[in-house]
């Protein structure tokens, strides 16, 4: 019998260029719905890809707080994640969510006042 022999899977290995980095946060941030440690660790994945030591002297963090701030067990604030996400060269998208119901569109009549007043 033939002896299989897995290795570990680490996406950051994978992430080659800066498209590889931006397809892959795109996904995650479309697959990790509210998970907010999901995406802190494909946040981190991509700043393992990119360097921790380049990315630490780019936003002016330390290393050790890159690490924990994105981790499954970080919960980096805002601020941390926009500064890394520039850092990267990479950009937030907006788009609209697609909903089982659409959203009931204002009326673009002006509120009415209550007689009297």
């Amino acid at each position: 019998m033939v002896e299989l022999k897995l290795k570990k899977w680490d996406s950051a290995e994978h992430l080659q260029t800066k498209e590889d980095m931006a397809l892959y946060f795109e996904v995650c941030l479309e697959e990790a719905g509210d998970d907010v440690a999901f995406i802190a660790k494909a946040l981190g994945n991509i700043a393992r890809a990119y360097g921790m030591t380049q990315l630490a002297n780019e936003t002016g963090m330390g290393r050790e707080s890159l690490y924990k701030a994105l981790s499954a067990d970080g919960n980096p604030s805002f601020a941390t994640i926009l500064k890394v996400v520039r850092a990267l060269g990479l950009k937030f998208h907006v788009g609209v969510l697609t909903a089982e119901k659409p959203a009931q569109p204002r009326s673009s009549a002006p509120a009415r006042r209550p007689a009297g007043r």
